[in-house]
């Protein structure tokens, strides 16, 4: 009988079962290889299953919990803790009428999603704040931290909270809800979806207009730019060096770091929100908008309408609205912006450089709110002219202030970068450092004027993209991957958010 000899053909079984199961130096991301392969074979069983909806349905429910497994190994568990738990609790509240009880019911579900956060992310932060208690050493306990565990408890908290404020019926089935909670796309770094919104899509029947595809392409092509061309390469080449060793340069060096900083990281989180957008509108969701130019912003308020716009609004409807909000007087307002930007920084990582980061926004947020009061000037008041100008600049430079916090991981490394800049500038040294870095500076200039330019020449390229012919997006696709080749580093950067 004939028999497949699989060492003939040149298939390396030991090979091919490494590059399929969780390697932790090489977590599964949009810009990697094997995902762009293993999304084709997706796509093509997926289109297959079109016209049988609960198929589809459990199909990517699987590819989902596999993607998370290429993430974070065995942890996809905790998205199956997760989801199981606040399916039953929802229901459960649904069908209980006393408040007392339906009260207990949120705060498990409170308790197990942020008990499951807290001790993933923020155990060794609060055992080395409370060892001096007894005189002991502290000694970082090996806690590994699931990617993207910040985004799937929040968004599947959001759910328990809108059905017990009454503002959403549970679904019915266990199926849905897990597709709701797990779809790949957004799941290991947002955008935090609401269930409101992404639930009434799960059951409609599968369609994918022209428009739907050519801007799903547009906002892919968009994000890997951003991504592996921009962030990448400005981040390996010239702001990892400056921020590893900030006493070393000059304080001209440093304040580029910082911008180059700002940028990096609008571009690669706000790349994977773009990538996440497209991959949900081909197959046939609709991902509300996560970043809208936020260093266009004129106030520190304008920035969070702008900036994560799914974390800010989460933060605002389920966590400065329950401290009371603007409802309890001016004081306790602004006592409840501090508290919600504290969490806020705290929710990015368990140190208190985070904390110093959240209490300066939070701060910055309660002074803009108490001037705007003092003047008379409404929530919708926009500057114009020079005005607009000057408050577009100080804000971009507030802000990049608080990423020398962000992203320096001591205190002592941010106070060396600041004081770099202010007492040992040398700007005589600008030509030298610009020849010396020019690929780097010519994409930053790039990616800021990207940023900058005007939304109707953003719109207008999107309209462009969704005109193309599929073969003409398909080479606009291969020639960005081309040149992504061309400019990658040997390794694959993971997403910054990723550690969030």
């Amino acid at each position: 009988m004939w028999k497949l000899n699989w060492e003939e053909m040149g298939i390396d079984w030991s090979k091919v079962a490494g590059v399929l199961t969780y390697d932790p130096h090489q977590p599964m991301i949009f810009n990697s290889g094997l995902f762009l392969f293993l999304f084709l074979g997706f796509s093509l069983v997926y289109v297959l299953l079109r016209h049988k909806t609960t198929a589809r349905l459990l199909f990517v429910t699987l590819f989902s919990y596999y993607f998370y497994y290429k993430s974070s190994g065995v942890y996809f568990y905790l998205l199956g803790i997760v989801t199981v738990s606040d399916f039953l609790l929802a229901h459960r509240m649904e069908r209980t009428e006393t408040p007392w009880k339906r009260k207990l019911l949120v705060v498990t579900s409170l308790c197990i999603n942020l008990g499951l956060l807290c001790y993933f992310k923020y155990t060794n932060f609060f055992y080395e704040m409370l060892a001096p208690l007894w005189n002991g050493t502290f000694t970082p306990l090996d806690i590994f931290l699931p990617v993207g565990i910040s985004f799937f408890t929040f968004q599947s908290l959001s759910y328990t909270l809108d059905v017990y404020r009454r503002e959403l019926k549970p679904l019915s089935s266990l199926l849905d809800y897990a597709f709701y909670v797990s779809f790949f796309p957004q799941l290991v770094a947002g955008p935090i979806v609401r269930a409101r919104d992404f639930v009434p899509q799960i059951r409609r029947p599968l369609f994918v207009s022209s428009e739907m595809f050519g801007q799903g392409i547009f906002f892919i092509v968009s994000g890997l730019f951003k991504k592996a061309v921009i962030s990448d390469y400005i981040s390996i080449n010239f702001v990892e060096r400056i921020f590893d060793n900030p006493g070393l340069y000059s304080g001209l060096e440093n304040l580029f770091g910082v911008y180059g900083y700002a940028l990096q990281i609008y571009c690669d989180f706000s790349g994977y929100s773009d990538m996440a957008i497209g991959l949900a509108l081909l197959l046939g969701f609709h991902f509300p908008l996560n970043f809208n130019s936020p260093y266009k912003a004129e106030s520190v308020t304008d920035f969070w309408h702008r900036w994560h716009i799914s974390l800010s609004t989460w933060l605002r409807d389920y966590l400065y609205i329950s401290l009371g909000g603007n409802r309890k007087g001016k004081i306790r307002t602004y006592v409840n912006l501090m508290l919600t930007m504290l969490l806020g920084g705290l929710w990015h990582g368990a140190s208190w450089n985070f904390i110093v980061w959240g209490g300066l926004h939070g701060a910055a947020l309660a002074v803009h709110k108490y001037f705007r009061s003092v003047l008379g000037r409404p929530k919708n008041y926009r500057s114009s002219g020079l005005r607009r100008f000057f408050a577009v600049v100080i804000t971009f430079h507030f802000v990049c202030f608080c990423w020398i916090f962000f992203r320096n991981s001591t205190f002592e490394a941010s106070t060396v970068m600041i004081r770099q800049i202010f007492t040992a500038f040398h700007p005589e040294l600008f030509m030298q450092l610009v020849a010396g870095y020019w690929q780097v500076f010519v994409l930053m200039g790039v990616g800021f004027a990207l940023h900058w330019c005007p939304d109707s020449w953003q719109n207008a390229c999107g309209r462009g993209m969704t005109r193309l012919p599929l073969l003409a997006q398909a080479l606009v696709l291969v020639a960005l991957i081309y040149l992504v080749i061309q400019v990658k580093s040997s390794d694959i950067q993971p997403f910054i958010y990723f550690q969030f």
